[in-house]
């Protein structure tokens, strides 16, 4: 049973919301039947009252809704509770509620009366999401700005429960089991002022119709939206973003109509559907145009000829083979910036791309060579990625790099190269040739890249004796070595002075000589974990000046191996 200081403490609290109209003076409380001071503000126990008008008792584990909750409040958050219902009539005399948060508890639609809602005619933002309602409220207050019913198991929503709320902006109503039948037709007759709509992870099989014209925002991905009806958007011309990713649309399911009214539109996402084309009518307005994990076997340059404003187009992941992107289908794009390719059955570099591109991504394809001039079309690329495609150094022409004078990333991992690739642009910072079957490194190769600041050279077949003597001489900013899982029997020597961080694990390492690290002052990070190194094979003197030094992992060795940093290092290491 509750100690007996409860039950005197909430009669305390309940005098202090609604004091007697006689005024008496009582020895024990004096404040209570003195005129002359206010009597101090009540909050419910356990919860917290920062302001007059906001009560917040989220996070107690709530059981039953509060007492003694002021009729002043303006804020109330019970959000984080185990409430499974709402008494009417404690709900319904907060009249002037303004913000009703119960976001994450049990509640059921039996534990939310509707009655209660006729009165709070002042509510503007309600939030239930997470918890247990089957249907929807059937009334709601025309005050209404924010309405969040997300995660819960609504299947049906009535024709008052969003209409007729002129104020209404943003709904949410994603992760529940709506249908089509549970959306009425009129479902937001009269809210025109939303701009957020939010109907993601339901079960609708087309887009419901009577969307308001307002919209900005509308997500519909992750339903079973094989079908857009012809006009279904025709009204939404404020529409700047639509998702309608993992669904079920076909080409037969889209028409010449079904983007072509939406003026404003800068992003569409139809990623992970069943299209076997671009759409057509995509609006001029549009920057992005995300395509990936469809069934895409070729690009009609007249189809995006239109959105000559797109900027990123995703296109990973579909089936574009050899003759997938013809020449010139991507030129009219004057403004196209990124450009993924992740994933197809593309055997060249795109031919006549855009000029002002500045990132191609298309690993993962079967790439075999590099021409002279495969490249020439796109000299401000920043980033271009050939990763895992089927290029050997035979293929490799000397001069594919050479107009490329403003990138800054490449990345040739995972490819059949077996040597380095001439003429790389000086103004590399990152390079990644990880996963290839490199033998040897020559300084010339490396000549002129005095930007470059990480470099992978990991899982290939180096040896100490194939890196050339000035080899690393030229790196004089690289910060960043990947060395990792080659066939190394002792560090490098003549390290680049600006290293930060070694990658040198899984190699054959047997020995750490005392001047190893001489050329790296910065060392920051050491990894020598995976190699072949005891007790007694690391010199005392090895880390000596490596005031910088943080970490060294010797693990997975044949012996546990320590390490003694210099006391000037501010962390022990790991091993």
């Amino acid at each position: 049973s509750p100690p007996q200081w409860l039950g005197v403490l909430q009669l305390l609290l309940l005098l202090l919301v609604d004091p007697p109209t006689t005024s008496t003076e009582d020895p024990a409380f004096p404040h209570l039947g003195d005129s002359s001071q206010p009597p101090p503000r009540a909050c419910p126990w356990r919860c917290s009252c920062p302001r007059a008008d906001t009560v917040d008792c989220a996070g107690l584990d709530l059981k039953v809704f509060p007492d003694n909750i002021t009729k002043a409040v303006r804020h109330l958050s019970l959000q984080n509770n185990q409430l499974q219902e709402l008494p009417y009539n404690k709900l319904s005399r907060l009249s002037g509620l303004q913000t009703l948060d119960l976001h994450s508890n049990l509640i059921s639609s039996e534990g939310l009366p509707d009655e209660a809602f006729e009165s709070l005619t002042q509510l503007e933002h309600f939030y239930v999401a997470h918890n247990k309602l089957t249907v929807a409220p059937q009334f709601l207050p025309r005050s209404l700005r924010v309405a969040d019913l997300a995660a819960n198991e609504v299947v049906e929503v009535f024709p008052l429960t969003f209409a007729e709320k002129p104020l209404l902006r943003s709904v949410y109503l994603h992760n529940n089991q709506l249908s089509n039948t549970g959306l009425p037709p009129n479902t937001f007759r009269g809210s025109e002022a939303i701009t957020t709509l939010s109907l993601s992870s339901n079960q609708l099989s087309r887009l419901p119709p009577g969307l308001p014209a307002s919209l900005e925002q509308l997500h519909l991905q992750d339903n079973l939206i094989s079908k857009v009806p012809r006009g279904a958007l025709s009204r939404q011309t404020q529409l700047r973003e639509l998702y309608l990713q993992h669904n079920q649309l076909t080409d037969s399911g889209l028409d010449v109509t079904t983007f072509s009214k939406l003026h404003s539109l800068e992003y569409l996402d139809l990623s992970h559907n069943l299209l076997a084309t671009v759409p057509a009518g995509l609006p001029r307005t549009l920057a992005v145009l995300h395509l990936g994990r469809n069934c895409i076997r070729q690009v009609d340059a007249a189809r995006l000829r239109v959105a000559r404003g797109l900027r990123y187009l995703l296109l990973q992941h579909n089936e574009l083979g050899a003759s997938g992107l013809p020449a010139g289908a991507l030129q009219p794009l004057r403004s196209l910036h990124t450009l993924h390719l992740y994933g197809n059955r593309l055997q060249r570099v795109p031919p006549t791309m855009p000029r002002r591109l500045r990132a191609l991504i298309m690993p993962h394809n079967r790439v075999a060579a590099l021409g002279a001039r495969d490249l020439a079309s796109t000299r401000g690329l920043v980033e271009l990625n050939l990763a895992y495609n089927h290029l050997a150094s035979a293929r490799v022409h000397p001069r594919a790099f050479r107009r490329l004078r403003t990138l800054r990333s490449l990345d040739l991992a995972g490819n059949q190269l077996s040597r380095l690739p001439a003429g790389l642009p000086t103004s590399l910072h990152e390079l990644r040739l990880q996963h290839n079957h490199l033998r040897a490194l020559e300084p010339e190769m490396l000549a002129g890249l005095d930007q470059l600041r990480e470099l992978s050279l990991a899982h290939n077949q180096l040896r100490v004796g194939d890196i050339g003597p000035g080899t690393w001489h030229e790196l004089q900013a690289l910060q960043v070595l990947d060395l990792s899982h080659n066939e190394l029997s002792f560090v490098p020597p003549d390290l680049p002075e600006a290293l930060e961080e070694l990658h040198l694990q899984g190699n054959r390492i047997s020995h750490v000589g005392s001047e190893a690290f001489v050329s790296t002052p910065h060392l920051r990070a050491l990894f020598l974990r995976t190699n072949r190194l005891h007790m007694t094979s690391i010199s005392a003197e090895a880390f000596l000046g490596l005031v910088h030094l943080r970490m060294v992992d010797t693990a997975d060795n044949p012996e546990q191996v320590l390490v003694q940093l210099p006391p000037t290092a501010p962390l022990q290491p790991r091993g």
